[in-house]
């Protein structure tokens, strides 16, 4: 593992210039011209589906790449944490036939198959360790919560920092009890289905404190809500309230959260296992932090002294892209392939009517591909505070930028290649952070990465974990997806 991240920092290093651009730039800072002289010739004859080969690594129509091309793209697939083969159709994943009826309510499919799985990961862990007492951290809705306490029979406390959410899901939580009370016969109807248990979630208000002591957990939700303050779900000195032990667990957990979660877990005694999918990686703190609190990355001693581990913004943002669905858009030729062409565009055109102007966050629609590009670019310049009438967008200039546009796709596909393997490497950071301090610990890909692009769980515990991940990749996966 220390060698694996080790080896990843050195791939990154030799194309940090690559790792680090924002395609938006593409015409702007000239970034087809800092490619290696002897890839441009080939990525500009390349066709979507050929560039889906490289990055996918899995074939296609025949290519002529330079042995430099193949072999940095041989190297990003290799130094990358598997994740796990897609599989199946390509189509969005159905309603679960693997939940309750009542469990799928207010959640999109996506979610069923993630809580599906980790739900039953968590049962694991709770088998294995002898906690019934699960803390779900970030929870939301409460939809993870309320599938281990119904749907698996565990004591679940759901701590989430929004009190709209908490009162959406503690509103959930009614329904689904009132719905319960009127259709005891379903799981008679359906055989495969378990009972669901009529025990509802506890949900607290409240937000994680990073620096706080391990007896301490929670501060007040923000803004400060009505009542007392919070109670902390991991109780005192002597463990949960009930004086025993509990599994944490966070549902893709955003930035600082997930190494808040695991310096929680290291230093508290009533955690026996937690088992955690981050997300926004590019929300991670990188700079010192306050004392005893320590940066969401790097989190471990080895990471930290390997020269060269620094991970910009956009490299950190460029690990959270889907490159299981970008694969497939390449490969179907997908209308969306044209947009990150347009934004190029377009911020080409912002800089050169305003230079004071640069990476504006704007928004012109999630359909924006579809429209022509003087649409497009009137939507844009509007949110940028820019009269579309004062600039030129039928100009020569323009139209040589849009023809340009399979550059533009080959050199983003070309950022996509190294995208997991920074994954892997914040991952191994966490990992390495863990062993370090004597836990048994795991990286493990539970969900398809077709449909849930943060698919790996980081599981930890204090005792062994052969138990609980034996035979796991073998458990039935949602049939519907």
């Amino acid at each position: 593992e220390q060698r694996r991240a080790a080896d990843i920092i050195r791939l990154l290093l030799l194309y940090r210039p690559l790792l680090d651009a924002f395609v938006i730039d593409f015409f702007t800072d000239g970034l087809w011209a800092q490619l290696p002289p002897a890839w441009q010739p080939a990525l500009a004859g390349a066709t979507p589906v050929q560039l889906a080969g490289l990055l996918g690594g899995r074939g296609g129509p025949g290519a002529a790449w330079p042995l430099s091309l193949l072999a940095f793209a041989a190297a990003a697939r290799a130094l990358a944490f598997p994740r796990g083969c897609p599989g199946g159709s390509p189509r969005p994943p159905c309603q679960s036939s693997h939940l309750h009826p009542l469990l799928r309510r207010h959640v999109k499919p996506k979610k069923q198959h993630e809580i599906q799985r980790l739900g039953k990961l968590l049962q694991r862990l709770s088998q294995a360790t002898g906690c019934e007492r699960v803390v779900d951290i970030g929870a939301g809705q409460g939809h993870l919560s309320r599938f281990l306490a119904f749907g698996l029979g565990l004591s679940v406390t759901a701590v989430e920092s929004e009190g709209r959410l908490v009162g959406l899901a503690e509103r959930f939580d009614k329904e689904l009890l009132w719905e319960l009370g009127k259709t005891r016969g379903l799981g008679r109807k359906r055989p495969h289905l378990l009972p669901l248990i009529p025990r509802a979630p506890q949900h607290v208000a409240g937000r994680l404190d990073p620096a706080a002591p391990w007896g301490e957990f929670l501060l007040p939700p923000n803004p400060p809500g009505p009542g007392p303050a919070a109670r902390n779900p991991l109780g005192g000195p002597g463990g949960s309230e009930d004086g025993g032990q509990v599994l944490l667990t966070g549902l893709h957990a955003c930035g600082d959260l997930s190494p808040a979660l695991l310096c929680h877990f290291a230093r508290s005694p009533a955690v026996a296992a937690v088992a955690l999918v981050g997300c926004c990686y590019m929300k991670l703190s990188t700079a010192p932090q306050p004392p005893g609190c320590p940066p969401g990355y790097p989190l471990s001693t080895s990471v930290a002294a390997l020269p060269g581990h620094q991970l910009s913004y956009r490299a950190r943002e460029a690990a959270c892209h889907a490159l299981e669905e970008y694969e497939g858009r390449l490969r179907g030729g997908s209308p969306q392939l044209r947009a990150h062409c347009y934004r190029a565009v377009l911020e080409s055109l912002i800089r050169a009517t305003d230079p004071a102007k640069r990476h504006l966050g704007l928004q012109p629609g999630r359909k924006a591909h579809a429209l022509s590009f003087p649409q497009y670019a009137h939507l844009g310049l509007s949110l940028a505070g820019l009269d579309p009438a004062g600039v030129p967008l039928d100009s020569g200039a323009v139209e040589a930028m849009l023809e340009q546009q399979h550059k533009v796709v080959a050199f983003f596909t070309l950022g996509q290649l190294l995208a997991p393997a920074v994954e892997t490497l914040i991952l191994l950071d966490r990992l390495l952070y863990l062993r370090e301090q004597g836990f048994h610990c795991a990286l493990v890909p539970l969900f398809n990465p077709r449909f849930s692009p943060r698919n790996l769980v980081l599981v930890a515990a204090r005792t062994p974990l052969a138990m609980v991940l034996a035979g796991l990749d073998k458990d039935s996966e949602d049939g519907d997806s």
